[in-house]
């Protein structure tokens, strides 16, 4: 049972073939036999689970079920979640019980589905690798020596192993995309705002966005037909009409216009990634779309501006990180200053004080015209570049990684490098647009099994409908997404 999609399990549950505590507890047995060498999980609700998955068959058998009722998944461990452990992977937290629900949970809890428990991800949603939690790195199943990608690695390695359908996720510069591609699954960013942010612990307020993780774009539309919403609890949150992203799935791209962003085909992205990224580029012409090449000039400015607009951001997010209210208190402080400087100095690991103590600096006295205002009117020119193209194009498609997932351990002694992970999906976040990412081919790695590579598609704003009929159109005509890692086919 453990192969089957999120539309799979809805169609077996609508049919009887099996009752929802059955394949909880088929998923419950597979993650605690296999989460061991992934560590994907922080939490496990087992107990929760089982209930909600019996409540659901009460629920059915009364004739009361919807397309979510009973249904599994998770949720990466930013997402508040009442009486659960919520840690966002940092010492800091590692005591802190949520008591509440963030709007997300909230909602996949009224649709009727089942939460098998919280998943790892890099601390405060800080990196592209997943090696900054607290509670250790998670190993990408389809090579453990290699990182599955970050902040949201736990999501992207729990659906790529088979142990959940689907999770949660959330993508400040690249967290859904990128771990998306490593683990060779499809991950989908939507517009800013159209996903409320209550309850889920902020990085960078102007950046997070929460978003699915899935094998399939179908998949993908069930998801977001579930967590998109307006919510008046969140200010960020917009008041739109959402669409039933499931009813479009089928629609004809005839006549669409794909854009090439010349700046994302780049000399040093490898030949063989380059190959695979057009080959699924042609698949789309065959199906009578149009590829114009475009250009976004500003593409080479979003990192510099990116890594002082969310440093700043999370400095300011996580000054109430202070030991007093709440998450880790240190032991017998001195003076409220003791207080804080070490609970703040041992709650929190070394990537979370570079970002804190970067973002400090560039909102201090005398640089924040230099360096935060002057990110902020870089952002608007990389958001204008988008505007534009989007006068010539209905879609933008590229590369989503300059590389295959890499190993651990390989990039943690140089933070540009490992920044540079993301120079393919930071703008987006910069600019507020949707994105997705589909597993598009695979490419040899050296000692060991090919590796997935992904390909992005760009939308414009609200645009999420056609990105996932896109993705559909493409796994229709292809088998990337079924491909599984070696050990798990």
């Amino acid at each position: 049972m453990h192969n089957k999609t999120i539309a799979q399990i809805a169609r077996d549950l609508a049919a009887g073939e099996y009752s929802s505590v059955e394949i909880t507890q088929s998923l419950l047995t597979r993650i605690e036999q296999l989460d061991k060498t992934y560590n994907s999980f922080i939490t496990v609700t087992a107990e929760q689970a089982l209930a909600q998955a019996k409540a659901a068959d009460e629920q059915r058998a009364a004739g009361n079920a919807n397309a979510w009722t009973g249904v599994p998944m998770a949720h990466k461990d930013i997402f508040c979640t009442n009486g659960v452990l919520t840690s966002c992977a940092s010492k800091m937290l590692s005591n802190f019980v949520a008591p509440y629900d963030a709007t997300v949970v909230s909602n996949f809890n009224q649709a009727g589905a089942v939460s098998l428990g919280k998943l790892n991800m890099d601390e405060f949603a800080m990196g592209s690798s997943n090696e900054s939690s607290y509670y250790g790195g998670v190993k990408n199943p389809w090579d453990i020596e290699r990182v599955p990608g970050g902040s949201s690695g736990g999501s992207a390695a729990a659906v790529a192993a088979r142990l959940v359908p689907g999770a949660t996720a959330t993508d400040t510069g690249g967290s859904i995309r990128q771990p998306a591609a490593f683990c060779g699954i499809t991950g989908l960013k939507p517009t800013y705002g159209r996903v409320s942010r209550w309850g889920m612990i902020a990085f960078a307020s102007s950046l997070d966005q929460g978003g699915t993780m899935t094998r399939t774009a179908e998949d993908s539309a069930m998801m977001l037909n579930v967590m998109a919403s307006f919510d008046p609890k969140d200010s960020t949150c917009v008041d739109q009409d959402i669409p039933d992203y499931t009813a479009t799935l089928n629609n004809s791209i005839e006549g669409l216009t794909i854009g090439l962003p010349k700046e994302y085909f780049r000399d040093d992205l490898s030949a063989e990634m380059q190959q695979q990224v057009r080959d699924a580029i042609a698949e789309f012409e065959k199906m009578g779309a149009k590829v114009k090449e475009i250009s976004l000039p500003n593409t080479h400015l979003a990192i510099p501006a990116y890594y002082v607009v969310a440093p700043a951001e999370c400095s300011a997010n996580l000054s109430r990180m202070d030991g007093v209210r709440f998450g880790h208190r240190c032991e017998n402080p001195q003076d409220i200053n003791d207080l804080y400087k070490r609970s703040r100095g041992e709650g929190f690991g070394e990537e979370v004080k570079r970002r804190i103590m970067v973002g400090a600096y560039a909102l201090s006295a005398g640089f924040y015209d230099a360096y935060y205002k002057q990110a902020q009117q870089v952002r608007r020119l990389i958001k204008n570049d988008f505007v534009e193209a989007f006068k010539e194009v209905d879609v933008i498609m590229s590369p989503t990684t300059p590389s295959p997932a890499f190993k651990a351990g390989e990039k943690t002694s140089d933070p540009v490098a490992m920044y540079l992970e993301d120079i393919f999906t930071i703008a987006l976040n910069l600019a507020g647009l949707p994105g997705m990412s589909i597993p598009c081919g695979q490419v040899a790695a050296e000692g060991g099994n090919p590796l997935p590579v992904g390909l992005q598609l760009i939308g414009n704003y609200f645009d999420e409908a056609r990105l996932l009929n896109l993705g559909h159109q493409f796994q229709q005509a292809t088998d990337w997404h079924q491909q599984a890692p070696a050990d798990l086919a």
